[in-house]
């Protein structure tokens, strides 16, 4: 509980920030200089991130292989499931950032009469993938703050996100599904020892950050709604580099601020990073043709080699004394 709870004064001391900044008279601070730290910072470690995973080598074929290689032309393949080309490459890929494909073949394995039985555990699948997905459109949402005039997608996009018009202000359907979604896996942290007992620090702030993040978005939305018009001039602002202190902006909005970018600048050190990582997994992006192609690792240092040619040379009386046969006479 210990790494729980240092998560939680941390998100905390977050929420607290921007009253004193209000009482201190730095406002401004919030709405001027935060937003370029943030992004600064997540743009220079996301990048760095990437190049630093992009130049490790991969001096061999490591791809995780579910179907049938590519071999004899009569033996029916798996391109998806074992890629022997780009197409089957990036149908895999594809499979694995919208649909995760990996996740939904997890299964969940306990000990019942000594011996491991195996069932499905599909509910982190279908929680995961609303959460990613719900985060997806909520951010496509937000960007009619940043663009005039607003794009007809957006408004068809919250159109069809808000369709059974449940409320007014009406609730939209990624709201309630990324609440969901997050709840689930953090209480499935929280709960389930296992998970709990390898869960650090990390893992816990990015999920109450995030969810952080979203309470407060929630709040402003049905409880203390904020200017909307006033938001979108500072976000324009923002896109032009000329960002305006908002008058009449309840304190909800500045701790969503906060929170949000507190996660910008959290994201490159976190495992958040697996959103760009995922890319670059090897046992993902590669395809498997080493029956074709032989892969030599370049790390090998030189050895000095034996052939059996030499070998024999050198030990052939013995082997026909002992009855070994022998290439040469």
């Amino acid at each position: 509980m210990k790494n729980i709870s240092i998560s939680l004064i941390a998100v905390l001391i977050l929420a607290a920030l921007p009253a004193v900044l209000s009482a201190a008279g730095l406002t401004g601070l919030i709405t001027n200089i935060l937003p370029y730290v943030a992004i600064t910072v997540f743009l220079i470690g996301f990048i760095w991130r990437i190049l630093l995973w992009g130049k490790a080598p991969v001096p061999f074929r490591i791809p995780t292989t579910c179907g049938q290689e590519k071999s004899l032309p009569w033996i029916k393949t798996n391109p998806a499931e074992n890629p022997s080309g780009l197409p089957g490459v990036i149908a895999r890929m594809a499979q694995e950032i919208f649909l995760f494909r990996s996740l939904f073949r997890n299964t969940d394995v306990a000990i019942v009469d000594g011996r491991p039985v195996y069932g499905s555990a599909k509910w982190l699948w279908f929680c995961g993938l609303l959460f990613h997905w719900s985060l997806l459109i909520i951010v496509l949402r937000h960007l009619r703050f940043f663009i005039e005039p607003i794009a007809p997608w957006i408004g068809a996009l919250s159109a069809v996100d808000g369709f059974l018009e449940i409320g007014i202000p009406t609730l939209y359907l990624s709201d309630a599904a990324i609440l969901g979604g997050l709840t689930f896996l953090f209480l499935r942290r929280v709960v389930v020892p296992q998970m709990r007992y390898i869960s650090l620090f990390i893992d816990y702030f990015s999920l109450l950050l995030i969810l952080g993040v979203v309470s407060t978005g929630l709040l402003m939305r049905h409880f203390s709604p904020a200017d909307l018009n006033a938001v979108k001039t500072l976000a324009l602002g923002w896109v032009t580099f000329s960002p305006v202190v908002p008058k009449g902006i309840s304190a909800v909005f500045y701790i969503h601020l906060c929170f949000v970018f507190a996660l910008l600048a959290w994201f490159p050190a976190s495992k958040l990073m697996h959103a760009g990582g995922v890319f670059l997994s090897p046992t993902r992006n590669l395809v498997n043709d080493s029956r074709r192609q032989r892969h030599i690792n370049p790390w090998n240092a030189p050895v000095p080699i034996h052939t059996y040619e030499e070998y024999e040379d050198e030990f052939r009386d013995k082997m026909k004394a002992s009855g070994l046969p022998v290439e040469k006479e």
